[in-house]
């Protein structure tokens, strides 16, 4: 089969495939230099090709990649008081106000409850969300928890072994005390997304959630993101999201 022919327009595609999430740049580099990149089902292994994402369609190692330049990815460090959805029907706060700046219509990774705060990923991107919320991923999650009265060590070690709540087992990758000198003060990672399970692990000991906070979200933090604040996720973000 022929090479395709080479376009003198367009965007060079190793900056196409780094913009689609596939691999930095220079990695996107390589894989085209190794003839692993497609284009309109041609391999194209030099450097300078050029595409247009509108109507070409590329391939890495036969699987097709999304060149929507329209993709959207925002990470939210989300308030209390502000539902997970973008409009809410009984008028409470809502993600709309961190979404109005966008043409397109963002919607948000899974859900955090009103009086949680943290993070939030929000985005176009019907994929990765998708991929992010499936169960057979195991999405990381870390949540910092604040208690009204100190946790003894024999519930957090039930907790690390799981706890049999209404709805069944509640597995917990982890659970430590965040400062030695404060027991209510509790860290957890877990994977599942069952509806306010973190509370209700608590709960089922008999304790009172006043503060919940997911500070880590499948690789991303909220390190230096003010809470109420928003930004876009960058190259490696993305990559890391669509990989993980």
């Amino acid at each position: 089969m022929s090479a395709p022919e080479p376009r003198s327009d367009g965007e060079r595609l190793q900056k196409v495939l780094a913009a689609a999430g596939v691999a930095s740049r220079r990695v996107s580099e390589q894989l085209i230099a190794a003839g692993r990149v497609t284009v309109n089902g041609q391999v194209v292994d030099e450097l300078g090709s050029r595409i247009d994402p509108a109507v070409d369609k590329v391939a890495v190692d036969g699987t097709a990649v999304q060149l929507d330049v329209d993709k959207r990815y925002v990470m939210l460090n989300k308030p209390t008081g502000v539902v997970s959805t973008m409009k809410d029907e009984r008028g409470r706060p809502d993600l709309r106000e961190f979404t109005a700046d966008y043409e397109e219509r963002l919607f948000n990774v899974g859900r955090l409850d009103a009086e949680t705060s943290g993070l939030l990923v929000l985005t176009n991107d019907g994929a990765l969300a998708e991929r992010m919320m499936h169960p057979r991923h195991k999405m990381k999650k870390v949540y910092h928890i604040t208690l009204d009265q100190p946790v003894t060590k024999a519930h957090m070690e039930a907790i690390g072994e799981g706890l049999d709540l209404e709805d069944g087992p509640a597995p917990v990758n982890w659970v430590q005390y965040l400062h030695p000198d404060k027991k209510k003060e509790v860290g957890l990672e877990i994977v599942m997304g069952r509806n306010r399970v973190v509370r209700r692990i608590f709960e089922h000991l008999g304790y009172t959630v006043k503060k919940l906070d997911r500070v880590y979200l499948g690789g991303l933090t909220k390190k230096d993101l003010p809470r109420g604040w928003w930004r876009h996720l960058n190259e490696r973000e993305i990559i890391m999201l669509k990989h993980f």
